[in-house]
């Protein structure tokens, strides 16, 4: 059997009770009690607007990578998932180290003939797979910080599964977004009640060896992956260009680690929705003929509806393709990814209680000296479902009870 790409049944309660909305509400994590604990543990850039309201975790030890945020201070909700057994165990991994994370950077792609993860002629298996310790456990340096943004860089030499050699250097940038900039990018003004955060990573790969990337010896992507705590009640809400398949390809991808089952994935004209409850280890793509430049989750319990933004290059079609296996196509592979975590196998443990919203760049083919720059940009905003509605509507084309009911047949 082939193995799939890898990344980190009952349907989601459609209605849900308008009740508290956040904090103290069941199964929350506070911001101030994961900030405490990272803060033992390593060295966290702190990022705040001037009421302390907004504020958002970063970890140059851990590449730069978001930890978490809040829209409410230090005891409000702690929106990224963050893996506190293994970050206090001290414990490193051989294959890849979850320390959690809303935004983290990663480099596609994953499996192939142009992999970075597997070394040369060797089984596209787990055993064999290992995450480069350059975007797994090694730092980036801090090079600047302030009150709303962090700068960071590294450089990184990998070697892919057919032995090409990439010299690289990274540049990351988290900047804090105010609330007018956020207003902003959505295209609307927020009424006074939504609380609100956001944040953008801006992320830069350069060409530093000699020769040019090329596509018969593999080329490589940005890849940003968001981790976020999961509710009984998420759902990850995927707008895509409808048309047919004959013409744009199938709409989703859903073959990751086998079909994803009907009452967890449901496709409608336009939009998708995927479960993100974090019982059921599940992972879905939409390719580049498909994808718009946004997609996003909402929480029934904890009113939170979070969006993610990124850059889509128009006319781009080469994406890696990160398939375990050789390929015949190693440029067919999609922009946009969720992933929702559960158990591998029935009764066996799982990673933890999160899912991800990941976006990646085109594949790079870059001059010596060349970069390109991948944007991402993640907004939580907290509210009544009245006041979230016109947001999810022109964000996701869909209203909130649609996203609440949109697991339903």
């Amino acid at each position: 059997m082939k193995m799939k790409w890898i990344g980190l049944g009952m349907s989601l309660i459609a209605t849900m009770a308008e009740t508290a909305l956040a904090q103290g509400a069941p199964g929350a994590p506070v911001f101030g009690d994961d900030l405490a604990f990272l803060k033992k543990y390593t060295e966290v850039v702190l990022l705040s607007d001037s009421t302390g309201a907004m504020q958002v975790a970063v970890v140059p030890a851990y590449q730069c990578r978001v930890m978490t945020s809040t829209a409410d201070g230090p005891k409000g909700n702690s929106f990224g998932w963050v893996n506190r057994e293994l970050i206090a165990s001290g414990k490193t991994q051989p294959h890849i180290n979850v320390f959690g994370g809303e935004d983290r950077f990663w480099i596609g792609p994953e499996g192939g003939q142009f992999s970075v993860f597997f070394a040369k002629g060797v089984a596209f298996d787990l055993e064999h797979w290992f995450t480069p310790p350059a975007i797994d456990t090694e730092p980036f340096e801090l090079v600047s910080k302030s009150q709303d943004r962090v700068h960071c860089r590294r450089e990184i030499r990998l070697t892919n599964y057919s032995g090409a050699t990439f010299d690289l250097e990274v540049n990351r940038e988290i900047h804090l977004l105010t609330r007018a900039a956020i207003q902003q990018h959505l295209g609307m003004e927020l009424k006074p009640n939504i609380k609100v955060v956001g944040f953008e990573s801006i992320n830069t790969l350069e060409n530093t060896g000699d020769q040019a990337w090329r596509k018969d010896t593999g080329l490589l992507s940005i890849w940003i992956l968001g981790m976020f705590n999961a509710s009984p009640a998420t759902t990850v809400a995927v707008p895509y260009k409808p048309g047919a398949d004959s013409e744009l390809g199938p709409a989703v991808n859903d073959a990751y680690f086998g079909k994803v089952p009907p009452d967890r994935l449901v496709v409608k004209d336009g939009v998708l929705f995927f479960a993100a409850d974090a019982k059921h280890r599940s992972k879905i793509g939409i390719s580049p003929r498909r994808s718009k430049p946004v997609l996003g989750s909402y929480d029934a319990v904890h009113h939170v509806l979070t969006l993610a933004q990124f850059t889509l290059p128009e006319n781009a079609v080469d994406y890696v393709n990160s398939m375990w296996e050789l390929q015949d196509d190693p440029f067919s592979g999609d922009v946009v990814n969720s992933y929702n975590d559960g158990p591998p196998v029935p009764g066996a443990a799982q990673l933890g209680q999160f899912y991800e919203l990941e976006t990646s760049s085109p594949a790079l083919s870059l001059q010596p000296m060349a970069s390109a720059t991948h944007r991402h940009r993640t907004i939580h905003l907290q509210g009544s479902e009245r006041d979230l509605d016109p947001i999810a509507r022109a964000m996701l084309g869909v209203s909130i009870e649609e996203i609440k009911k949109g697991l339903q047949k």
